[in-house]
């Protein structure tokens, strides 16, 4: 037989197999970043479950609110979760462990049309502290160690403003648990500065238009007439959407547009995963970022 003929069986037989694959997929496994308190996360992310269960069939659509960030980043390299929004600096992490391991897909489009946000930080108005060179010998709290907005950028950006590293510049820099637990060790005095992300537009007094600070005033959990903005960071680009490599390219499209659609379909839905106000997906690849894989590997390794 010709090698033609070969080559020909062979992509019939791949085709079928990837088809085979596609609709065999009974169950679909999202991981949720921590961040905001678990019985919220799952709460937010109800919808979208329900919403995937319905359209694709699946038997089941299983939520995997991690403890931390580094749980979901795990989940998606050992193949136990096969979809997740990532911060851009957990998608470098993940990026530096195994490349091949996920494919970003979508981001998320502010109402202004951009697709960045900031890291900004936070300080009770009793503090004194108006502006981050204010808070010398003050401590400083971070969310999470795979955190864009929590830690990476206020690591590498803050002591370009200070002069000094933040070992150096602040009395202690610490990790809360989070970036809801961060804003709260700094509600409480804990500690003097949290940095935590932000949209930065709309209303300070709304916690701007999006991301954990937005929900906790949404919440009633801070009062922002408490608090002053410190320090604010270039923009960063909104982290992606990814999908297991593993379900196959016939599953990634699917699902692209399956959420590019949401926003329409179900705009409360896609607030509520979103976490704030945004106008709804725009396509990335893995070009988008980068830039902060590489001040990543730079700054903290993988």
């Amino acid at each position: 037989m010709s090698k033609k003929f070969f080559a020909v069986t062979a992509a019939v037989i791949a085709l079928a197999t990837s088809s085979l694959h596609a609709a065999d997929l009974k169950e679909f496994r999202i991981g949720i970043l921590g961040g905001e308190n678990e019985a919220d996360r799952m709460r937010n992310f109800a919808c979208l479950a329900d919403h995937l269960k319905e359209h694709f069939g699946f038997d089941k659509v299983l939520l995997f609110p991690a403890a931390d960030y580094d749980g979901v980043i795990q989940g998606l390299l050992g193949g136990t979760l096969d979809y997740a929004e990532l911060g851009a600096s957990g998608y470098a992490a993940l990026y530096l462990k195994d490349k091949n391991a996920v494919t970003p897909i979508l981001t998320e489009q502010q109402t202004d049309g951009s697709t960045g946000y900031y890291s900004i930080g936070l300080a009770r108005k009793d503090s004194g502290i108006k502006t981050i060179t204010d808070a010398k010998g003050k401590k400083l709290g971070y969310a999470d160690p795979d955190s864009t907005s929590g830690y990476l950028v206020p690591f590498t950006q803050i002591p370009k403003v200070t002069g000094m590293p933040n070992d150096k510049f602040f009395a202690s820099t610490q990790f809360t648990g989070g970036h809801e637990n961060n804003i709260l060790a700094m509600y409480d005095g804990k500690i003097d500065v949290s940095v935590d992300g932000s949209s930065g537009i709309g209303d300070f007094r709304d916690g701007y238009s999006s991301d954990t600070f937005h929900k906790m005033v949404a919440k009633g959990e801070v009062d922002p007439a408490r608090l002053v903005e410190v320090w604010r960071s270039p923009l960063i680009p909104n982290g992606p959407l990814v999908v297991r490599n593993g379900l196959g390219d016939e599953w990634r499209k699917k699902l692209t547009d399956f959420f590019l659609a949401l926003p329409k379909d179900d705009p409360k839905c896609f607030d509520a995963i979103a976490g704030g106000d945004f106008k709804g997906y725009v396509p990335v690849t893995e070009d988008n970022y980068k830039a902060v894989i590489e001040v990543r590997k730079a700054a903290i390794g993988g």
